[in-house]
């Protein structure tokens, strides 16, 4: 077996919030709801998150991500102790701005190792493209990074209309190679263990779970009571990078 091809998650993989999300939400609500307590903020942002996946499918519908994000926000605010008249009154202003924010590096930065496992896989010659569950700001955002390049495809649920862990969606990146790779030439990598890992190895590629440790992968998926036991995890793209090099100098 020789890899190939590697596809990337974007968010607590490759980027990661500048500031905690809830923070960037604490510093853009302030002007129009008063500074609401962060803890509060921050556990309203999780709560108000799955309660809109639930209900609505992401970024579907004739309001498209903002009209989606504009619940999450509005719940979050709400969830955090924020007057519901207040939110209500302010949404026209905070879910442009915010909206805005987390489509740059405003809101984004890369991790430490990103750029360099990046670059450190083109020189061998061996493509990389993303697959994220997410809408279509990841792209400002990755080119604002500098990373677009080193990208191809970028697969973003939003304009596929596919999400992980859907076979669909990972099967779509084979599709642009300039050559043909096989599923089992490929490896994902992604840090949630449903939609990145099982979801790869259901559509017949190699995974790798990633879980970073320290304060830069506080944000990382996590589901309470998940078993992790014979899934191949790294802690970070250097641990990736030294898989697939172990993988190719086997196959010499």
């Amino acid at each position: 077996m020789t890899i190939r091809l590697v596809t990337f998650d974007a968010l607590h993989t490759l980027i990661t919030p500048r500031l905690p999300i809830y923070v960037q939400y604490s510093q853009t609500f302030a002007p129009y709801l008063g500074v609401l307590e962060p803890e509060l903020l921050r556990q309203s942002f999780k709560v108000a998150l799955k309660q809109v996946q639930k209900d609505k499918p992401a970024y579907q519908g004739d309001s498209g991500a903002e009209g989606w994000w504009s619940e999450v926000i509005k719940r979050t605010a709400i969830g955090a102790g924020a007057d519901p008249q207040a939110v209500d009154s302010s949404l026209r202003h905070i879910v442009p701005s915010l909206m805005e924010r987390f489509s740059s590096r405003e809101g984004y930065k890369l991790f430490h190792d990103s750029l360099p496992v990046l670059k450190r896989l083109y020189d061998m010659n061996i493509h990389t493209a993303l697959v994220s569950n997410t809408d279509t700001r990841m792209r400002p955002v990755l080119k604002d990074l500098g990373i677009t390049s080193y990208l191809d495809p970028i697969l973003l649920s939003e304009e596929v209309e596919i999400e992980k862990p859907d076979a669909k969606i990972f099967r779509l990146a084979f599709s642009a190679q300039p050559v043909a790779v096989g599923l089992q030439e490929s490896v994902h990598v992604g840090d949630e263990l449903d939609s990145d890992y099982r979801g790869a190895r259901a559509a017949g590629m190699h995974a790798l779970l990633l879980r970073r440790v320290g304060p830069e992968g506080a944000g990382e998926r996590k589901e309470e009571g998940e078993n992790i036991k014979g899934v191949q995890v790294v802690n970070d793209l250097w641990g990736v990078l030294k898989w697939v090099e172990q993988q190719n100098t086997g196959n010499r």
